[in-house]
Parts: C-alpha cells; structure tokens; sequence
C-alpha cells in the first residue's frame, strides 16, 4: 500500500479524526432546562465553592489537551502548528480509542516559551492533564519544567517520557533474555534531545547501569560548551568510564544501543564491536540507524525499532493512554518519576515468561490490555508517592 497516497484520501474523506458526540439528552424543554438554563446554574455554583467539583459536575476529569507549537512534527520538523493538526488529532484519536479518555487538539501560533506557558496555565482549568508534544528541544524542556510549577495538573511531554517509558519496558525483558544483570549494562543512546535525555534520565533511575549519551559530535563531554542544562546534568551523571570519541567509540564493547536520531549512521561493523548478545534498539523513523536485519547479520541478539513492519515495535502509544487513564483516575497533581516507572515496568510484565523470545520483548500496540494494566500501576504509584488527590475514581 502507497501509504502516503492512501493517508491524504482518507484524511480528506474525514475531515478530521474526531467529532463531538453530546451524552446529555436534548429532546424536550425539560432536557433543555437542566442541561443548560436555569438547571446548569446550580452546578456552576457548586463549583464556585469548591473548584475540585468541576471534576464531578462536567467532562475534566475525564479530557486531556494535546497541545504543539509545530516545530518538531514527527520527522518532519518545524512545519507550523496547522500542519501539526493531523498528528493532534491522531493523538487524540488514540487517547480515546485505547483509554476511553476524550482529548482535544490544540496548536499554538508562537514559538516564544513565554506565551506558550501563559497560554497553557490559562487553560489548565479546562482540563485533567496536559499532554505536551512535538515541541523541538531545548524549549520543550523549559516549557514542561515551568508549566509542571504553574498547573496543578499533570503535565507531560510524551516525545520524552512516553519514549522513555517504553525503551525501559523493552529493554528490562531484553536484559532478561540475555542473560545481562541489572546495574552494570553499558548503554549507549545516540541523539541528545528530547527523547535521548530523557531515556538516559530514566534508565539511570532505574539502575540499568551506565549511560553514554551521544550527539551528532559524538560522546557528550560535560565541559562542552553547546551542552544544554539538561546535557550538562545527565553527562556529569553519566559515562562513569569518561569514554570519549565519536558514537563508534562509544558502542565499542557496549552492551545495549538506544538511537534516537538519524538513519543510516550505523554501520554492522560499530554492531559487531559490541559486547556479546548485543542489544540494538535503532529507533529512528521511518528509517532507523541501522536496518534489523543489517544488525542481526553483525551479531546482534534483540532488535527493536519504532516501525509496525518489524518485530519489537517500540511505540509511544503503548504507554501514553494508561500512563493518563492512571493519573486521571486518581486525580493525580503530576507524573512522577515512581509513575513512569511503574509503566515501564507493567508494559514489560505483559510479556509472559513463556511468550518472551527475542522478537517478542514487548507487547502489541493493538492490545487493548495495555492501557488497563499500567493505569492500575500508575494510580498505585501515584498513591504511593503522594501526589494522588483521591484514592480511587468513584
């Protein structure tokens, strides 16, 4: 299938992937009267009083707002918050098909950190949480940091953790596989944005092991002057060994490769310099760093990738939903560090024992199961670390 020709017809025959459906019935002057005036008074003042009713009496409890600036649409880049719209909507559409959780696009016309601050905290009260996406790095990071300081809901940027989310769920079945110990793996993640950073982040918070953190310019040096803060942090906490070079120094002797980053940058040979029963995540889209099948040809033991037409897809979409389905459900103030990894490690105990194999490392994004199992995990977590404002959803 020409997916490209195919995608165009199809979101032209739509026009859009959602629509509004009204659950309050409307047929008579009665419905009339206590879906709008006078009836929809009395709620009003309820939450007057008491502002967390507006949980109880109208739809945010239960909605989430999936909010760009268009400047890093998928591997697109900086194209503009309307052509950001049809990966909004998309977004949306898979909130509400694997969570049952209703999300609304929204794309803002700045690229100023400022006014895209202002104008989400403004809108927070119309809302459960915020999803963040598509915002290039470094912004995003400022923007999520001062946004989770302003909303007394959760804020999260799913380019980051959602990613992150799901490489710790692979990689935790990976290492079981291969007989590797927890704690002492030599990881090596290429690309240092958004979504690098904050795997690294979480892969040392988990105790994975040690992290070298890669750039175009290869190994991050913490004295480098075009490091951002985020850099700056992670490569003084990382690469204990102080490894420095180009990414094929890097992966020399390494035991996992995360890319996040370009096609075709590595190569089998960088493969085969790898430790035994190598662990190959080459994540790039649509085109990773190295094909799987070049990787298992240089000797690698588990491959994933970001793409459907391989095994081990790593996708976002396996974690987003149930991460927002658990928070919303207790009516969580934030995401937390304990809540992702709770999600990490629920997506990873879907695999059974006896299914795991080295193509099937983590489950399918189809399965409707996902997002139940981490939103019971995430709500625990979230209750276990004190930002849950209720104990369960009534």
């Amino acid at each position: 299938m020409d997916y490209a020709k195919e995608a165009l017809r199809l979101h032209e025959q739509w026009k859009g992937k959602l629509e509004i459906h009204v659950k309050a019935p409307l047929e008579n002057a009665v419905d009339l009267s206590l879906a709008y005036t006078p009836g929809v008074a009395q709620p009003c003042l309820e939450i007057a009083k008491d502002i967390n009713r507006s949980y109880d009496l109208t739809g945010r409890g239960n909605c989430v707002a999936v909010i760009t600036d268009g400047t890093a649409v998928l591997g697109l880049g900086d194209i503009g918050p309307e052509a950001g719209m049809p990966v909004m909507e998309g977004k949306c559409a898979l909130f509400k098909a694997f969570a049952g959780i209703d999300a609304i696009p929204l794309c803002i016309r700045s690229k100023n950190s400022e006014e895209i601050i202002h104008t989400i905290s403004l809108l927070a009260g119309s809302f459960g949480g915020i999803n963040l996406e598509d915002i290039a790095a470094p912004r995003c990071f400022e923007i999520e940091a001062a946004l989770k300081k302003q909303c007394d809901i959760p804020v999260f940027h799913d380019d980051q953790h959602g990613t992150a989310i799901v490489v710790a769920a692979a990689l935790l079945n990976a290492v079981k596989l291969s007989n590797k110990t927890m704690g002492e793996l030599e990881i090596v993640i290429s690309g240092a944005g958004a979504a690098g950073t904050a795997i690294a982040k979480l892969l040392m918070d988990m105790n994975f092991g040690d992290v070298i953190l890669c750039d175009k310019d290869g190994i991050l040096d913490p004295e480098g002057n075009h490091l951002s803060p985020q850099q700056k942090e992670l490569a003084m906490r990382s690469n204990r060994n102080q490894k420095r070079g180009s990414l094929q120094d890097a992966m020399k002797g390494a035991d996992v490769f995360i890319g996040v980053s370009a096609p075709g940058i590595v190569s089998e040979e960088m493969v085969r310099s790898m430790a035994d029963h190598a662990i190959v995540f080459p994540m790039a889209n649509p085109t990773p760093e190295i094909l799987p099948e070049a990787a298992k040809a240089a000797g690698a033991f588990i491959v994933g990738t970001g793409r459907s037409d391989y095994p081990n897809q790593i996708n976002n979409v396996l974690a987003f939903p149930g991460v927002f389905k658990g928070a919303l459900s207790v009516r969580a103030s934030d995401i937390n560090e304990a809540m992702k990894i709770a999600a990490a490690k629920a997506i990873a105990s879907l695999v059974s024992e006896q299914e795991l194999s080295c193509d099937y490392i983590i489950p399918n994004a189809l399965n409707k199961q996902v997002s139940e199992v981490i939103a019971r995990s995430v709500a625990q977590a979230a209750i276990d670390s004190g930002v849950a404002r209720q104990s369960s959803k009534d």
